[in-house]
C-alpha cells in the first residue's frame, strides 16, 4: 500500500483560532464537499507562513462561511489570516494510481475559491509513471470511491 494525496485545499486562510476548543479544524462543508475530505478525516496542515506541520480531524462548521478554524493545540501553529495548506491522504496499491483523481480547490484571501484542478496520475504502456495537473473537475466519482474503498 502507497499513501498518496486524495484532496487538498491549498492557500486557504485561517480565520479564526479557538485554543479552548477541544481539537480539530473547522472547515465549510462546501468547499469539503468539492475536495472530497469527509467529515472525521484526518488531515495534514502545512502552514505557508510558519513551516508548521500538524495533524488533525476535520469538523464541519456553517455551510457557505468559507470558514477555516484551527482548534485546540492545532490553534497554536497558526494565526489568523496564515494561508496553509489542508491535505487528505488514502491508500492505495500502486496498480490504482490510474483511478484516482485527487482534487486541489486553491483560494483567494477571502477563501472564495480561485482554482479548481486535480491530479491525474497514471502508467504509460512501458509501465513508467506520468503525472499531470489539469484545470478543472475530474470526469465521474473516481475518487471518492477510490478514496473510500481504501480506508
Amino acid at each position: 500500500m502507497k499513501k498518496v494525496v486524495a484532496a487538498k485545499l491549498h492557500g486557504i486562510t485561517v480565520t479564526d483560532a479557538d485554543l479552548n476548543y477541544h481539537g480539530s479544524i473547522t472547515l465549510d462543508p462546501d468547499h469539503c464537499d468539492e475536495a472530497g475530505i469527509l467529515p472525521l478525516e484526518f488531515v495534514e496542515i502545512w502552514n505557508k507562513a510558519s513551516g508548521a506541520r500538524i495533524s488533525t480531524y476535520v469538523i464541519y462548521g456553517e455551510r457557505g462561511s468559507r470558514c477555516c478554524v484551527l482548534n485546540g493545540a492545532a490553534a497554536r501553529t497558526c494565526q489568523v489570516g496564515d494561508e496553509i495548506i489542508i491535505c487528505s491522504s488514502a491508500y492505495i496499491e500502486e496498480h490504482q494510481i490510474v483511478g484516482i483523481k485527487p482534487r486541489v480547490l486553491t483560494f483567494n484571501h477571502d477563501n472564495s475559491v480561485c482554482d479548481r484542478m486535480f491530479y491525474d496520475g497514471g502508467t504509460n504502456e512501458d509501465g513508467t509513471m506520468t503525472f499531470a495537473v489539469r484545470e478543472g473537475s475530474p470526469v465521474g466519482n473516481a475518487l471518492k470511491v477510490s478514496n473510500q474503498a481504501n480506508r
